[in-house]
């Protein structure tokens, strides 16, 4: 019984020293993108990242094709992110949105104007 209490006690040690954050790739900086989460070292919002997964279709592979200086690893945990807050951020989505259609109904297009 001794024997088996040093080899539990040996996985609790070993469990919390290997331990790792829950988003490593994920920051915060209101210095950085208005404080929105970006994936560390880089000006990408996890926002940006979630449109381009969730509302445009791309898969993961294709969303670092199309941004070569990130890695499957830092989408991956930016897109857990975004699931773990979606509510918010799709809040935030939606009123971005908002935002664009006023500005859309104030100003016309140039280019809707010239094909006529």
């Amino acid at each position: 019984m001794k024997f088996l209490n040093i080899k539990i006690n040996m996985s609790i040690q070993r469990t919390q020293a290997i331990k790792p954050s829950k988003h490593p790739y994920i920051s915060i900086n209101p210095k950085i993108c208005g404080g929105s989460p970006i994936i560390s070292g880089t000006r990408v919002r996890v926002i940006d990242i979630a449109i381009e997964y969730d509302r445009r279709g791309l898969t993961p592979d294709q969303i670092v094709d199309a941004h070569p200086h990130l890695n499957l690893e830092s989408v991956h945990d930016a897109l857990s992110y975004y699931y773990e807050n979606r509510d918010s951020i799709d809040k935030i989505i939606r009123e971005k949105k908002q935002v664009v259609k006023r500005i859309a109904q104030k100003t016309p297009s140039i280019l809707k104007k010239a094909i006529g």
